[in-house]
């Protein structure tokens, strides 16, 4: 039998060998994509950020210095940083700038610090008793809606014109803001640990006394320079309505006599004391706050 006949079809078979899987064509390896890298910040040594930040000051400075000089912005308006500088020297040698000073950093740190005090106090004693703290939390919320400025001259005629009425105001703007940010940390209370307290025979002082308070100081010591602020708006505020003395009766008295230069004299005043207490509140909460973690 012939190899066409074995082959079942009239052609003959092809017994050629196959060619080696090296011979036969392969796709091209594409090259590997680089891993991208996340973007790196460096950060700027101080003195650069520094010297930034009083170029960016004096440009500010010369630039409206120019503008005023050459007719550009209305410098019976905006006056101008020369007249503002004479002012100043003006304020400090023959005015009441130290009286005015006093009087507002009196009644800042005053409503500052009971405000804060009795705010967080109020603020803990919710943990007592949650019946009183439901009844409780809606006058407190109603309380800080309102405006401020529309009761303060209530406050005016109730006080008088001294430093207590400014006290009042800077208190009232402080208190409702320690106590809410109080009752947030006596609600993040972990229940497991009161329940292990009174497991090992604790009263309930003590339980108050040696987990509620040191758990929520965290949560008022970050109030703290939130209040710092709020009180010096509220005393601000008062100095406005009726005063004798302050940085805001200055304001007030240099708008009402169209002295700019002083209005700027006495922002920048009020700018550098604001800066002044909250450094020192910053100062402060760092302190206590390393307390805490020791």
């Amino acid at each position: 039998m012939t190899m066409q006949e074995t082959s079942g079809i009239g052609a003959p078979l092809d017994l050629a060998p196959a060619q080696p899987a090296a011979a036969q064509p392969t796709a091209t390896a594409l090259p590997a994509k680089p891993a991208r890298r996340l973007p790196v910040q460096k950060d700027w040594p101080l003195w650069v950020i520094v010297t930034v930040q009083i170029a960016i000051l004096v440009s500010f400075i010369a630039l409206w210095q120019v503008a005023a000089d050459y007719g550009w912005i209305d410098g019976f308006f905006w006056s101008k940083p020369s007249a503002i500088y004479a002012t100043l020297i003006k304020f400090f040698t023959e005015g009441d700038a130290w009286v005015d000073i006093g009087f507002t950093f009196r009644s800042t740190i005053s409503g500052f610090l009971l405000g804060t005090t009795i705010g967080s106090l109020l603020g803990l004693s919710f943990w007592w008793s949650r019946n009183y703290a439901a009844i409780v939390q809606p006058y407190l919320i109603c309380f800080e809606s309102l405006p401020k400025l529309a009761l303060a001259p209530l406050v005016i005629l109730v006080f008088g014109m001294g430093l207590a009425s400014k006290v009042a105001i800077a208190t009232a703007l402080t208190l409702v803001v320690s106590t809410l940010t109080t009752y947030a940390g006596v609600k993040a209370l972990d229940p497991d640990g009161e329940k292990l307290f009174y497991s090992l025979g604790a009263s309930r002082w003590q339980v108050f006394r040696k987990l509620v308070v040191p758990f929520c100081l965290p949560w008022v010591i970050s109030v703290l320079r939130v209040n710092i602020g709020l009180a010096l708006t509220g005393a601000i505020v008062g100095e406005f309505i009726a005063s004798q003395h302050g940085l805001g009766r200055a304001i007030l008295y240099a708008g009402e006599t169209y002295d700019i230069a002083l209005v700027w004299v006495a922002v920048l005043v009020l700018s550098t004391l604001a800066i002044v207490m909250y450094g020192a509140v910053s100062w402060l909460e760092r302190i206590l706050r390393k307390g805490i973690r020791q």
